[in-house]
């Protein structure tokens, strides 16, 4: 055999083990394939955003990727998956040594830093998911995930909608006073290495509760891009979120939707006990989101500043909803 044709023999298993040595965390959850026409996904299997990954391969737009403990281990997903590189470096190490600015990937202390705000935020979205739905399609999320103990124990999440965030408006009123060195990890979604927000331990049981997502340290991010916008420490913040969260829970649109798992809703059905627990036209500031026929969340568009829930909704926007009509989902994967 001559030279040339060894030299084409071997070439794929060089390059294979030049893509080895890559490891790069995703820049967004996305399906794992077992095919390059993605049509299996053994397992449901997603990327995790604070997971580094090992590419192996890179063939006409997607990686070819090891998804450890899974079967098949070798995986396929789209490039847009994972950052563009700079110099065989992960995204986040190329942008920080770009900017000039260092960056301690440990850090994870309590942040105590005040945010200058002019006051607390006036224009507010509350944002209340529907855990059963979310879960649909993030079953590789912590919160998400049920073992042997809890499989038959019902829990509070799975029959009311919980604590997504609560964010000022405009929309674009993000990261207010937040060091660009946060504002990168969290964009990269690196939340466990976030500061941890300073809070009473009474405020942050009950955001356990209410915000399932902190086992996957969604709390620090909702500090770091909107929380600061909305008032000056994180305590304060989250309370204020906790405490709508309690009083919608004990209106009778809470209940509506408890009774209603596992049928379908309209919009108008929602309005009108949004109308009949808090006042005449506050349904109209209600958003209901829906993804593949599921419900997934409320978006209530709060305005001025009270303790109330039923005040704040009274001084909101009202708003158009693009879905009129959902399935609610029920605890567990499939419908």
């Amino acid at each position: 055999m001559s030279t040339m044709k060894k030299l084409l023999l071997i070439l794929p298993f060089l390059t294979l083990g030049l893509f080895a040595r890559q490891e790069l965390y995703p820049s967004k959850s996305c399906p794992t394939f077992n095919n390059m026409k993605h049509t299996k996904n053994s397992h449901h299997v997603m990327l995790e955003m604070n997971k580094r990954y090992v590419i192996l391969d890179h063939h006409k737009g997607q990686y070819l990727i090891l998804v450890k403990g899974e079967q098949p281990v070798q995986r396929w997903v789209d490039e847009s998956c994972f950052p563009m590189e700079k110099e065989g470096k992960n995204s986040v190490d190329a942008y920080i040594e770009a900017s000039g600015k260092s960056m301690d990937k440990t850090e994870n202390t309590i942040h105590t830093k005040k945010y200058e705000n002019s006051g607390v935020s006036q224009k507010n979205l509350l944002a209340l998911s529907w855990h059963n739905a979310f879960c649909e399609t993030h079953r590789y999320k912590k919160e998400c995930k049920r073992n042997i103990f809890t499989l038959y124990r019902s829990k509070h999440r799975e029959s009311h909608f919980i604590l997504h965030g609560l964010w000022p408006q405009p929309a674009s009123k993000v990261y207010c006073g937040v060091d660009r060195k946060y504002i990168t990890m969290d964009k990269y979604k690196h939340w466990d290495k976030l500061p941890i927000p300073e809070l009473s331990k009474e405020t942050y049981e009950s955001l356990k509760k209410h915000m399932p997502g902190v086992t996957s340290n969604l709390h620090k991010h909702e500090w770091i891009k909107h929380g600061t916008c909305y008032s000056t420490d994180a305590e304060h913040y989250f309370a204020k979120a906790v405490s709508l969260v309690d009083q919608f829970h004990q209106t009778e649109v809470s209940g509506f939707f408890e009774k209603n798992i596992g049928k379908r809703v309209t919009l108008k059905q929602v309005r009108k006990h949004f109308d009949q627990s808090f006042g005449t036209g506050t349904g109209k500031r209600v958003e209901m989101r829906c993804h593949k026929g599921l419900v997934t969340e409320l978006w209530l568009h709060l305005g001025g500043e009270s303790d109330a829930l039923g005040t704040l909704l009274r001084n909101g926007k009202e708003i158009h909803s693009a879905c009129d009509r959902g399935l609610i989902d029920k605890a567990g994967f499939g419908r």
